[in-house]
């Protein structure tokens, strides 16, 4: 993986109206890569988006591509090009015509025009649809027109922000699996925001968490899925069961009433922590074999596995397995070394 720095954010603080929506925010964006700013409504992964784009000009700080401080620079000097959630094809003209108008705009020959315009239309599974009016094209294919008119001018960075929202839950995941190929053929920069966990983890070699205008963590998505940094980040990315515990000793921690081994070190002696278990990472056995018991108080079916909600001592536990308990049943509970997470404790 190239690590080069296309684009790097340097204490970037912007507010509107006088609210705080990003501040002193600092992010290299590594050359080739798809990266995806994730988190709710609200926490400025658009804002930063349209900052890197040149659509927001920052308070203070700067924006630097390749190096060059390019803060001050307008959206159309840059070597960035932004697909939006509304995909603002023009409806006058054609499939073609709508990816080869930027070209245009360039005074390129004909037949440059053309060719860069039916390899892009080829690339994002549209050939043969040159002709078509734009509007007769479903949501699926507006989009792919959408990213071909945007890719047609070589940008070294592509900004995607929430373009799959408006699509149903199956095209969606045909697009993201579409969005990953065409980046990795192409091997240029995706910037991508969602607030859709199941999307960054899909598509992505880098996530950066946000919240609050601030990132959270950075890192690969099984970093982020396997190892959060606080329990925003671990409630966020998928469910978790985030309790209190005491770190005993290096290896040992206590929580919901019991010792556990586990393979977290480096943390000091009685120091209160949060411990994050995931629903899939609990092994339901026998409750005289399990480590802790607990009441089933609901069973949910989801396809692939059941939920089933615990009450143990005071705490409700949320458990993903293949196998259904009944509700009522008292179950054991077994968990791992390696599936307990120690973190430190957060006000979050």
């Amino acid at each position: 993986m190239d690590r080069t720095v296309i684009v790097a954010l340097k204490d970037i603080v912007v507010d509107f109206d006088g609210e705080p929506i990003l501040a002193g925010l600092s992010l290299d964006i590594h050359d080739k890569e798809f990266v995806t700013l994730l988190g709710p409504s609200g926490c400025g992964k658009t804002t930063t988006l349209r900052v890197i784009g040149g659509f927001v000009e920052p308070k203070a700080g700067s924006v630097f591509f390749a190096g060059k401080d390019i803060t001050r620079v307008p959206p159309y000097k840059r070597q960035v090009n932004t697909v939006f959630q509304k995909y603002a094809l023009f409806p006058h003209l054609d499939v073609f015509d709508n990816v080869a108008f930027g070209l245009r705009l360039q005074k390129l020959p004909d037949k440059e025009v053309r060719a860069r315009s039916l390899e892009m239309l080829e690339l994002v599974g549209l050939k043969g649809y040159e002709h078509r009016n734009t509007a007769a094209l479903s949501g699926g294919q507006q989009q792919r027109v959408a990213i071909a008119r945007a890719l047609v001018n070589h940008p070294r960075v592509l900004l995607l922000d929430e373009p799959l929202g408006a699509l149903d839950l199956k095209l969606r995941k045909d697009m993201q699996i579409e969005l990953k190929r065409i980046q990795q053929s192409l091997a240029i920069t995706f910037v991508y925001v969602t607030h859709d966990q199941e999307e960054a983890l899909t598509m992505s070699d880098t996530v950066v968490v946000m919240n609050k205008g601030a990132i959270q963590q950075i890192g690969t998505p099984q970093d982020i899925y396997n190892e959060p940094n606080n329990a925003f980040v671990a409630d966020f990315i998928g469910e978790s069961n985030i309790l209190d515990g005491v770190m005993l000793r290096d290896f040992c921690v206590e929580f919901a009433g019991q010792e556990f081994t586990c393979v977290d070190s480096g943390f000091g002696s009685r120091e209160i922590v949060q411990v994050v278990v995931r629903p899939e990472d609990i092994r339901v056995v026998p409750a005289i074999q399990g480590q802790l018991t607990g009441v089933v108080e609901n069973v949910i079916f989801k396809g692939v596995h059941y939920e089933m909600h615990v009450r143990q001592a005071g705490s409700e536990w949320i458990i993903h397995s293949t196998q259904a308990s009944q509700v009522g049943e008292l179950i054991g509970m077994t968990i791992g070394p390696d599936e307990i997470h120690i973190m430190h404790r957060t006000k979050e």
